[in-house]
């Protein structure tokens, strides 16, 4: 580990002028957004003044004077201010954004590469997702480069609130051993010892730096300041660097709220050392003793400076800055600081000290001045080529086997993997898959034969000679499989990054992320944010439902279909046979890696079924007529003449619905069964139909006209709300089965039988509602 000092050699007064008004600029912002702009609701605005001038040093510094333009920066959430006001002095925004903070398309509350009209390079806001992405961005443009070259070099850095570092997220991720070899990684802790509500008393500096060293990062501590390093320097000084090293953080933090001769009576403190320490800062004046108590290194800049030349570039790196929460503001180290707001007395105090003018808040540097000079020399730095757009390969809507036999959907997605690969190599050579130990599990054990699996180096396979092996682990740059650890929030962070390649390098890939489908919910929340963030994969969850009969409640997902339904950006699709997984699969892939696309997520089974229950149309035009209805949400898989009652079945339930109506014709009852494959498609039909959205509804004419409205019955290995809402479209009588309980461990037959889900509930449900 490394501890960095400031060298104080550099002359940085243009460099403070930055800062000085970075600071302005970011409180402004928040200032006008909360007390300047007319707010008919009265409800608060918010903004975080005291987070955001924790980071101003830092990022001022590493804007002004260390960042690249190959370099990607993922900012901590409560500085996106800061950012803003940078980006203003760059010229890459226009002043009329800053009076925009929280508006309806203005400047988001969070740091947003979707959103915001400014150069964003990762979307942040949720806690320790952010703080990731670059890892993830790291991993995808090697990837990249790898396969297809040009998408070049370059550090990611991500700057870390001290806080985020007790989200699980972040050390799922350091730990991966993946991540060791990404030298690239930089994180700047901004280690302001403060939360939301108070002063951190435990927060273990030591114990953070040798979790990360553990991991094998370059662990460098930025603690003092230049003048407080010149204080222990004098007699005394070690006396005093000993009493603040073993102060704990509130003691610390009250220090800061201290007048000059308040200070001279608390510092000392009550030990051995108290006459020294008393001794040395008599002969401090009381300007200089106020300003040396909040010299930490995280507000040095030529301490920063040093910092940045000691990275190493060989190993992730982590930089502990220490800073006060409030630096420069009237509410600095005030345990709740957290959503303070300045006011205009104190805005006006803050103008005088950074020589702005609270008239004209967003009055730029005089032109020629050292100031404007420097801002313009890095505007010019930092500007970057304009990324090619490029097309993703055409891809096409049908695979040329026809399944047969008994197979399940599961098995189907390897199968079109590797379909793809003889009928469609080029597109086939942008799919990468992601898996989090899972590979074989889950049926892709063909492909990762087929394709490889994807490293930055070639290795060795040790078992390439052993005739038992069945699946082949062949690692080199060629590969496009990448195999994680045991962590579902890991795999849904890199299919994200892996989904944004298009418009970061210009170069579309086409990632599938495949895991249990229980533990969706597991990574429900930074695969929503990376949606949110403009990232386009697939995840596929299998094996899924009570279906997993024999595993038990603990792997029996439920909630899995109605977050189908419910995620924005995505399409959900949860296919019977092993062609709609083709033909879904297929159109899902289609709309990655472009400008207008979207993700998607398809929940598969190991379910064997019979896959002459599809009863494929032989007609040309009746099979291309299945296929539309398939990827627009569902078809007509039985028909009748005049039917009683409809059954809408989704999934591995398929071959007990048409059971159900076997049954019922033979008391005279005609059922038709209507197979989902989209429940998320077909309710979007129905809004569009109410006046809701722009989707196209001529699916619902397909499967559920008018004039054939009857009583239905919807039915699915998963929570029955998911498909309730069917009975909207023609208003009929309705019942809804479902699995709304934990499961345990069974039998197939046992499990949708204690579900009531069995074919002998479905025939139940049609009764009651033909009676």
């Amino acid at each position: 580990m490394t501890t960095v000092t400031g060298s104080g050699e550099t002359d940085t007064a243009v460099l403070r002028g930055i800062e000085d008004r970075v600071l302005w600029l970011s409180s402004s912002i928040i200032h006008h957004a909360n007390a300047v702009r007319p707010n008919p609701s009265g409800l608060k605005v918010g903004g975080h003044q005291a987070s955001s001038a924790s980071m101003v040093s830092i990022m001022t510094s590493l804007w002004f004077r260390h960042l690249r333009p190959e370099d990607r920066v993922s900012v901590k959430p409560h500085a996106s201010p800061v950012l803003h006001a940078i980006n203003y002095l760059l010229g890459s925004l226009d002043a009329s954004y800053l009076t925009r903070l929280r508006e309806l398309g203005g400047l988001q509350s969070y740091p947003s590469r979707a959103k915001d009209p400014d150069p964003v390079d990762y979307s942040t806001g949720s806690v320790g997702i952010g703080a990731t992405a670059p890892i993830w961005g790291a991993i995808s443009r090697r990837y990249v480069d790898t396969a297809f070259g040009g998408a070049g070099t370059g550090r990611q850095y991500s700057l870390v609130g001290d806080a985020e570092l007790d989200e699980g997220a972040v050390w799922e991720a350091v730990l991966d051993q993946a991540v060791g070899e990404l030298g690239e990684i930089v994180w700047i802790v901004d280690l302001n010892r403060q939360s939301l509500d108070r002063v951190v008393p435990n927060i273990a500096a030591d114990r953070l730096r040798g979790m990360f060293a553990a991991a094998g990062w370059q662990v460098i501590t930025l603690k003092y300041g230049t003048l407080l390093e010149e204080l222990f320097a004098r007699p005394g000084g070690a006396a005093l660097r000993g009493r603040i090293d073993a102060m704990g953080n509130p003691e610390y933090q009250r220090l800061l709220r201290c007048d000059a001769a308040e200070l001279r009576r608390r510092l000392p403190g009550s030990g051995p050392d108290a006459d020294a320490i008393s001794a040395l800062i008599a002969e401090v004046a009381d300007d200089t003793l106020i300003e040396a108590i909040a010299n930490l290194g995280g507000h040095d800049l030529d301490a920063l400076d040093d910092a940045f030349a000691a990275i190493e570039d060989t190993r992730p790196t982590v930089i502990f800055a220490y800073t006060v929460k409030g630096r420069g503001l009237a509410m600095k180290g005030h345990p709740q600081n957290h959503s303070a707001l300045l006011t205009d007395a104190q805005m006006r105090e803050l103008a005088a000290r950074t020589g702005a003018d609270p008239e004209d808040p967003w009055r730029a540097f005089p032109k020629g001045s050292p100031e404007d000079e420097l801002c313009k020399r890095a505007a010019e730095r930092l500007n970057r080529a304009a990324i090619p757009e490029r097309t993703p390969p055409a891809l096409p809507v049908d695979v040329k086997r026809r399944p047969s036999g008994t197979t399940t959907t599961q098995a189907a997605l390897g199968r079109t993997l590797l379909d793809l690969t003889r009928d469609a190599p080029e597109a086939a050579r942008r799919i990468v898959t992601v898996s989090p130990d899972v590979s074989s599990s889950t049926n892709l054990g063909g492909w990762v034969n087929k394709v490889g699996v994807w490293s930055p180096s070639e290795r060795q396979n040790w078992f390439s000679d052993d005739a038992e092996t069945i699946l082949h682990w062949r690692e080199t740059p060629t590969g496009q499989h990448i195999e994680l650890g045991i962590a579902e929030v890991n795999l849904v962070g890199l299919i994200g990054e892996l989904g944004a390649t298009w418009s970061r390098w210009g170069e579309p890939l086409l990632p599938i992320g495949v895991l249990y489908d229980p533990f969706v919910e597991r990574a429900l929340e930074p695969w929503s944010y990376g949606i949110y963030a403009g990232g386009q994969s697939i995840l596929v969850g299998t094996p899924s439902g009570v279906t997993l009969a024999p595993e038990g409640g603990a792997h029996q997902s439920i909630k899995t279909p109605s977050i189908g339904l419910e995620q924005p950006g995505c399409t959900y699709y949860e296919p019977a046979f092993a062609i709609d997984t083709s033909w879904t699969l297929l159109a899902s892939l289609a709309q990655l890696g472009k400008p207008d696309g979207g993700s998607a997520y398809l929940r598969l089974s190991t379910r064997p079924v019979d896959q002459s229950l599809a009863a494929l149309p032989t007609d040309p035009a009746a099979y291309e007529r299945r296929r539309r209805n398939v990827v627009a949400g569902a078809y007509t898989l039985v028909r009748r003449k005049t039917p009683d009652v409809a059954i809408a079945v989704m999934g591995a339930l398929v071959p007990e619905a048409l059971a159900a109506a076997t049954r019922l014709e033979a008391f005279g009852i005609s059922a038709d069964v209507i197979c989902v494959t989209s429940p998320d498609l077909l309710y979007r039909a129905v809004r569009a139909r109410q006046g809701h959205g722009d989707a196209e509804s001529w699916i619902l004419d397909q499967v559920l006209p008018a004039d054939r409205a009857v009583p239905l019955v919807t039915v699915l290995d998963g929570h029955p709300h998911t498909l309730a809402f069917l009975a909207t479209v023609n208003r009929v009588p309705t019942t809804s089965l479902g699995v709304t309980s934990f499961g345990q461990s069974s039998s197939l037959e046992d499990a949708y039988r204690h579900h009531n889900i069995d074919t002998e509930s479905i025939i139940h449900a049609a009764l009651d509602l033909t009676d």
